[in-house]
């Protein structure tokens, strides 16, 4: 590549190389990566198509797009994620964070709850602390508590509360998941997006998922339900008469799962589908 290559002429070749190697939206993944070369916001690239890109542009911007060639998420190589209005950290300490996920924390507020309540949640296994965060967002009065087993996470978790302004409203604790928690506490909600896939599924999903974030936080035993049977189970005692469990779950999970919860003695639960319509949500209330 000469210095005299254009923004447009850069966006083209990246896409074409990005689209051999497989990635998915190459010509939107080499806008991000150019615009995140350049330091400006990617719709901004269209103004500034004509003009030739700098030495040191075109530097960062080839190595950029040569680790998104190797199927390195591009939210790793961008250094953040968008979830529900906020922009939070991201890197290979914990999982990216995902549409559905959005979806799991809207659920949870149009679950009836009053903006000004001071509500008692606890977020297991909070990885970058996007539902934590998020829900400290939007119920500013209510008091939070996250755990993770993971300390890089947590790390990872208390740069994201800082970034966001929320550092005050969020307990950060280090828990495998109610191992910290004492039995006599009591929440109005207990939430959970844990390891969900079976082994077999992560060897068959995309190189970005298997090669690249950590494996502990998205497999785990039990055709994928051992941590998400722990939590239904630990969950029961520590929440309030009428608190609510909220999950995230495998698409094969929905009936075992409710059965477990209705063992485990809630009063009621149901399993909701995410936007693609894949079961992906279960609520149980005590």
């Amino acid at each position: 590549m000469g210095d005299s290559l254009t923004v447009l002429d850069v966006v083209q070749k990246s896409a074409d190389f990005l689209e051999k190697k497989g990635v998915e939206s190459p010509r939107l993944n080499a806008e991000w990566l150019i615009a995140h070369a350049m330091g400006v916001d990617r719709m901004a690239l269209y103004l500034q198509f004509d003009r030739p890109l700098t030495g040191e542009e075109l530097d960062v911007m080839r190595g950029s797009v040569a680790r998104r060639g190797k199927r390195e998420p591009l939210q790793y190589i961008l250094g953040q994620a968008q979830f529900h209005e906020l922009t939070l950290k991201c890197d290979s300490r914990a999982l990216i964070p995902r549409p559905e996920t959005e979806q799991l924390v809207e659920r949870i507020l149009n679950d009836g709850l009053e903006i000004d309540e001071e509500y008692r949640i606890l977020d297991l296994g909070t990885g970058t602390g996007a539902i934590a965060l998020a829900l400290a967002m939007k119920l500013p009065t209510s008091r939070i508590v996250a755990i993770d087993a993971s300390d890089d996470a947590l790390e990872l978790a208390r740069e994201n509360a800082l970034l966001c302004g929320l550092q005050t409203r969020v307990d950060f604790r280090r828990s495998d998941w109610f191992d910290e928690i004492e039995k006599e506490a009591s929440f109005d909600i207990i939430v959970s997006n844990p390891p969900y896939l079976t082994r077999e599924e992560l060897e068959s999903s995309e190189s970005e998922v298997q090669d690249f974030e950590p494996s502990e936080a998205l497999v785990a035993e039990d055709e994928g339900m051992a941590d998400l049977r722990d939590i239904i189970r630990g969950a029961y005692s520590r929440l309030v008469e009428g608190g609510v469990l909220w999950l995230e779950t495998g698409i094969e999970q929905r009936d075992k799962l409710l059965a477990t919860c209705q063992k485990s003695g809630y009063s009621e639960s149901e399993g909701f589908d995410d936007w693609s319509e894949r079961p992906r949500f279960i609520r149980a209330k005590k």
